[in-house]
């Protein structure tokens, strides 16, 4: 597997160094070194949970308030435990599948279980 990341604007991996960038050759796009592995040292940031708690993918949480889900007329109801998180980057920290579908949280509004 290569350690050159993929394309940031069209996300496609044809993409090779080329003195201090990343050029990909699909697009043309290119992007600085330097910016891609500050990107990877966010991608392992420490995601916590309201209480402080360090969450890891397949984790189990429990909701500690009612969220509204927007564009629909769900409520995902405090204490709502939901098994088998994945973190992802991004604000919405959280992907899990619960009852109503899927769903990105926010690690704010969650506890460890």
């Amino acid at each position: 597997m290569s350690t050159i990341p993929a394309c940031p604007q069209c996300s496609l991996e044809n993409t090779y160094p080329d003195g201090d960038n990343y050029v990909c050759a699909d697009c043309g796009h290119e992007w600085p070194m330097a910016a891609a592995s500050q990107a990877d040292d966010q991608d392992s940031a420490v995601v916590k949970d309201a209480n402080g708690n360090v969450l890891q993918d397949g984790d189990s949480v429990v909701l500690i308030k009612d969220l509204k889900v927007k564009g629909s007329s769900i409520t995902l109801k405090m204490g709502t435990k939901v098994k088998s998180i994945r973190l992802v980057g991004g604000d919405h920290e959280v992907d899990c599948k619960m009852d109503g579908g899927n769903f990105m949280l926010k690690a704010c509004y969650l506890r460890k279980a």
